[in-house]
């Protein structure tokens, strides 16, 4: 684990160089306040800083008060060094955002154990970092495939709604329907449709642009949602997807499976008062347009027709 040394005592940061190496700790020393900070609020910043309470350009209270002002994620466990031993500097120092404290000259073994409760607090933190991103990742992505979830995917729908009308851009909506996926279920069982279901969004996941959004809509429709993309390279882009889903069968604990897909597309062009709601209606009526007309095929229709009818 790193820990940061700031400390205008040359003769200090070494005594403390000396000890924390010896425990095994990565140490960083600085010799002031500036660059004490320039450290904390670094993206890399070191997990545990020991501050020294009077220092040149920051004191150690001035810095654990910019430290725990800052809204980041990863926490710093700050000690703050200091010759001053009454209660009421301690509690000042503690007020100020300190998690600790050692009162110079310090006793190696004091310190040793102080850092230990750092470290396991540290831990901690990173845990309940990590849950938090995994529970953020559930309530965001579908369960069974992956993908962004109805409520995600529409969410990055209008974001991209109003960024297309920000940039007067093109934005692309495809609608994907898998063809007679009922007939898979009712063939081969519902564990080998959710098969097909998690290979045909790895294969649209790997056929979509890294800026392209992919989401689940719901059974075994999905969504693409294609900014600044013009109506050409939008239906080329969709016939891309329909052939990776159709160039070879898929691998199941039922066997191969022959998968293809219907495809709606629309798009909201610049200077269009098109909503959400109406750019999803219309790649819905394309898609049944492309279902009613054999299948496995892309059909496209401007948003702004759609809405006039």
């Amino acid at each position: 684990m790193r820990v940061l040394i700031a400390d205008d005592s040359l003769v200090m940061r070494r005594l403390l160089e000396a000890s924390l190496q010896g425990w095994g700790y990565e140490v960083e020393s600085v010799e002031d306040g500036g660059k004490a900070w320039a450290r904390l609020k670094s993206e890399d910043a070191p997990e545990i800083a020991i501050l020294d309470w009077m220092m040149p350009v920051h004191s150690g209270l001035d810095l654990c008060r910019m430290l725990r002002s800052r809204r980041v994620a990863r926490y710093t466990y700050v000690i703050l060094l200091t010759s001053k031993g009454l209660r009421e500097d301690i509690v000042a120092g503690l007020g100020a955002g300190a998690d600790d404290y050692v009162v110079k000259p310090f006793d190696k073994f004091e310190l040793e154990v102080r850092l230990r409760a750092g470290r396991r607090i540290v831990d901690l933190q990173e845990e309940l970092v990590k849950t938090q991103e995994a529970l953020r990742e559930q309530a965001t992505r579908d369960a069974l495939t992956g993908v962004w979830n109805r409520t995600s995917i529409l969410e990055q729908l209008a974001k991209e709604v109003d960024r297309a009308r920000r940039e007067k851009s093109t934005l692309g909506v495809v609608m994907m329907d898998v063809d007679h996926f009922k007939r898979v279920n009712d063939s081969k069982g519902h564990q080998v449709g959710d098969e097909v279901l998690k290979a045909v969004a790895e294969r649209v996941m790997g056929a979509v642009r890294s800026y392209d959004s992919f989401g689940r809509y719901g059974g075994e429709e999905f969504l693409v949602v294609v900014p600044r993309c013009p109506e050409a390279a939008l239906v080329a882009q969709a016939e891309r997807l329909r052939n990776s889903i159709e160039k070879e069968p898929l691998d199941s604990q039922g066997g191969q499976v022959a998968v293809t897909a219907s495809f709606g597309v629309t798009a909201l062009e610049p200077e269009s008062a098109v909503g959400v709601e109406e750019l999803i209606r219309a790649a819905d009526f394309a898609l049944y347009q492309a279902k009613s007309r054999g299948r496995n095929r892309v059909e496209f229709i401007r948003a702004d027709d759609q809405r006039a009818e």
